[in-house]
């Protein structure tokens, strides 16, 4: 502010030395040409004056003509003050347009946030008034954009990008400690786990009536409450609970990967943050212990809500199904493993070839029932193992 305030001073000193050197012309030019009887010097008797008085009227006269409100006490009698007074008019329309030019740019640079907001707000009316939106519309846009940008409006991502990670970091978990500070599951959390997640956020607004979330539909992210109330709506349209400041709500399904098992309407101006199924898997895959804590946080939610908290168990056993080939080979050498040390145990070796006999002949079936579902081995000594032979 104080920058700015310089700034105006310096440009009225400006027009002020221009006006003293127009002045100054304006006495010079008579004087010499000897103060003829037509010039203005003469005419007020202002020869013989004292230096102060001829230096106050001929300011008065080159402020005058500068400022296009007169020609001072008389007008110009000569040619030579015709010319005189059209030259200081000029070079003070000159020095009005630049002042108000500058005068201008300074005024709006005090807050270039809320002209920009004024813009877009501009933009945005003329958008609706192109496209004929309906009155109602029209005017839950327009508190949309009071809400979310109260007034000013900033390229934050823009903004954020041209920072260094580590400062834009810092910046960001400044502007997010008041969530940080609200929501208990971050407040016992790891700081890099939180710091890793707050990065990755993004600021959305809903108005009241809003459905943020819609039952049976595929979730792309969860979200953190920030401000705001939501209702869990079921199914048949009861509110089954409220969530508010320092909640958080749709992880269920990006843990489980199914369909939204509830909807979420907004019951107030809500300011949340969300986190994308990506971003969601990929810090939750670097703290598995995290992931354990919000498991067990849906498993209670879904019980509260009626639905079937098995689901979550479900997921870890589809988990471990996915990748039967691995299990099964863990099957294996874990049996052979258990029966070798079953050997070691008998002194006699007749019975431990004997019991190795055995055991052979036990496990040889099972392993040629699930050898067909197996990739072929690359060495021979499991190639040996599932064929039924000791390698």
């Amino acid at each position: 502010m104080a920058s700015v305030f310089m700034r105006i001073f310096n440009l009225i000193c400006m027009m002020l030395l221009i006006g003293h050197w127009s002045g100054c012309l304006q006495f010079l030019v008579p004087m010499l040409q000897g103060f003829p009887s037509n010039s203005w010097v003469s005419i007020n008797e202002l020869q013989e004056s004292y230096w102060l008085e001829q230096y106050s009227w001929a300011l008065f006269k080159a402020m005058s003509h500068m400022l296009c409100i007169g020609y001072g006490r008389f007008p110009p009698q000569s040619l030579t003050d015709m010319w005189l007074t059209m030259l200081s008019m000029i070079s003070g329309a000159t020095c009005y347009a630049l002042f108000l030019g500058h005068a201008t740019n300074l005024i709006q640079s005090l807050d270039s946030s809320r002209r920009q907001y004024r813009e877009k707000v501009k933009q945005v009316e003329e958008y609706m008034a192109y496209r004929k939106l309906p009155r109602d519309m029209r005017q839950r846009i327009t508190e949309y954009f009071e809400h979310r940008y109260q007034g000013k409006f900033f390229d934050e991502e823009c903004i954020l990008g041209e920072l260094s990670e580590k400062l834009r970091e810092d910046v960001i978990n400044y502007n997010c400690r008041s969530l940080v500070a609200s929501v208990p599951f971050f407040a016992n959390a790891d700081s890099n786990f939180v710091s890793d997640v707050v990065t990755k956020l993004k600021y959305e607004v809903f108005q009241p009536g809003d459905i943020i979330i819609k039952e049976g539909t595929i979730g792309t992210k969860m979200y953190f409450i920030q401000e705001g109330v939501v209702d869990i709506v079921m199914a048949n349209g009861e509110v089954a609970t409220s969530l508010s400041d320092g909640s958080y709500f749709g992880e269920i399904c990006l843990l489980t990967n199914a369909r939204r098992v509830a909807s979420v309407r907004a019951e107030t101006y809500c300011n949340l943050f969300s986190l994308s199924v990506d971003h969601f898997n990929c810090v939750l895959d670097q703290y598995p212990l995290m992931r354990k804590t919000m498991e067990t946080v849906a498993a209670e939610r879904l019980n509260k809500i009626g639905k079937n908290p098995n689901i979550m168990q479900q997921q870890q056993k589809d988990e471990q199904i996915s990748n039967p080939e691995s299990n099964t080979i863990t099957a294996v050498v874990n049996a052979l493993a258990a029966e070798a040390d079953d050997c070691k145990d008998d002194s006699d070796l007749d019975n431990k070839e004997n019991l190795l006999h055995g055991s052979q002949s036990s496990i040889t079936e099972p392993i040629q029932t699930i050898r067909e579902g197996l990739p072929r081995p690359r060495s021979g000594e499991f190639r040996a193992l599932f064929e039924g032979n000791t390698p």
